[in-house]
């Protein structure tokens, strides 16, 4: 499971550029040039790890002369005193990438670590959990990497690979019969190109009656639903469509939302409020085992 290589690349141009600006004036200053080094990536606290392939992404951008020695592999559980990877070579180097490691590894596995809590919690529900278009712009691929990492499922990447219809769009087409209507005409017109699934979003088991009567769609997304209207959802969709659970759903409250029956329960809180996992990249003089 490994991101996408041109995202990828592109990502860490950009982010080094951003961090190093005309030159890392501290190393430089206090550093001899061509100084040799060796660092180790530090767990600080209980987790799954996520980020690792990143991290030698990183390293091999900033400098293809690093040295990485990869220990625990993305998706291991650690623990705190854990040591993810080695590094070694031009001092200078480590240090331009240690911080744009960190970040993208604490984030990722931050991210992981909920995920793998919540997909345990609601294992043998039979309902999966998926992310959502609420992720930092320009990172969404590594965040939604994470999530996979961690043991759940995406849900659409972008705009592109999927129809959902929400509520500002049936408002704007004039009705929920009239937005399906449109849209599954526009998915036929596309069948030979791309196959677009569709996904509408109900408030109400009126709006829900509707979307049955009209048909078309390939999922029901039941927003802001109480656990007895939820229940209720899924008993009168009975295995029409799938369904999904959405609005308020937290590590809390995650597998009373799953008890009701629903196939997916998406959660924007995977990736717009998680707490990183906390780890250190330390320089040290020690050997490579």
């Amino acid at each position: 499971m490994e991101a996408d290589k041109k995202l990828l690349t592109q990502f860490i141009k950009n982010a080094l550029a951003e961090d190093i600006g005309d030159g890392d004036h501290t190393s430089l200053s206090t550093i001899p040039k061509g100084k040799q080094g060796k660092a180790r990536l530090i767990i600080k606290e209980r987790g799954v790890l996520a980020g690792i392939t990143v991290a030698k992404a990183i390293f091999n951008e900033v400098d293809p002369q690093l040295n990485v020695t990869i220990l625990i592999n993305d998706g291991a559980e650690v623990e705190y005193g854990d040591v993810a990877l080695f590094v070694s070579g031009r001092a200078h180097s480590i240090l331009v990438a240690e911080r744009l490691v960190l970040n993208t590894m604490q984030m990722m596995s931050g991210i992981a670590s909920t995920t793998k809590r919540i997909s345990d919690l609601i294992k043998g529900t039979g309902t999966k959990v998926l992310d959502t278009r609420k992720t930092s712009p320009n990172l969404r691929f590594l965040q939604k990497l994470a999530v996979k990492i961690g043991g759940g499922e995406n849900h659409r990447i972008g705009l592109f690979d999927m129809i959902l219809i929400k509520d500002n769009h049936v408002d704007y087409a004039g009705g929920i019969a009239e937005a399906i209507k449109s849209a599954t005409d526009y998915r036929n017109k596309l069948k030979n190109k791309k196959h677009l699934e569709i996904e509408i979003e109900v408030r109400t088991l009126n709006e829900l009656d509707t979307v049955l009567e009209a048909g078309g769609v390939d999922r029901i997304l039941l927003d802001n639903f109480s656990y007895e209207n939820l229940r209720e959802a899924v008993r009168t969709v009975a295995g029409r469509f799938k369904t999904e659970a959405s609005g308020g759903i937290t590590e809390e409250n995650a597998l009373e939302f799953a008890a009701c029956g629903v196939d997916f329960i998406s959660m924007g809180a995977l990736t717009h409020s998680v707490k990183s996992l906390d780890m250190s990249l330390k320089a040290f003089d020690g050997d490579l085992k």
